[in-house]
Parts: structure tokens; sequence; C-alpha cells
């Protein structure tokens, strides 16, 4: 995570967004005590929009915890996707 003030990022602000979209780094600018913005890269943003959609509803979120259950206790079963 990066941070900044508001004068910095003016000063600079190609390379900081380069930084963002680049390394999947997230940006806050300081905009004085306890107040800020934050930018991140819009696959970042598309990637937390698609979390909170699976974890909207608690059916989701039990049915994703059983899954990774059963990951980690090694009860999985593998399947092709393809007829060979």
């Amino acid at each position: 995570m990066l941070t900044t003030s508001i004068s910095d990022f003016r000063k600079d602000i190609k390379r900081y967004l380069d930084q963002v979209t680049g390394n999947f780094e997230t940006l806050i600018i300081n905009r004085g005590k306890d107040n800020g913005v934050v930018i991140m890269s819009l696959t970042e943003y598309n990637s937390l929009c698609a979390t909170q959609h699976e974890l909207a509803s608690k059916e989701n979120e039990k049915r994703l915890d059983a899954a990774i259950e059963k990951l980690r206790s090694g009860d999985i079963q593998t399947k092709s996707l393809m007829e060979e």
C-alpha cells in the first residue's frame, strides 16, 4: 500500500497511477486528519466487487466455506472437463 499527500500526488500523478496499475498497489491520498481517498486498479476493484457479491448471501458464504474446508482436508475429486 502506498500513501501520499494530495500535493505530492499532483506533482507526480503519472508515476503514482503507473505504480497502482502495474504493481497492483493501493494508493491512499491523505487529505487531512481522518480524511482520504483510495485509488486502486480497475482489476482490483472488479475483484473486490466479485468477492463482495459472492459473500453477499449467507448461503453462498456457507457454500464457499464448505468448499474451502473440503479442499483443506483433502476431500476432493478430480474430473476432466473434456472426455479423451
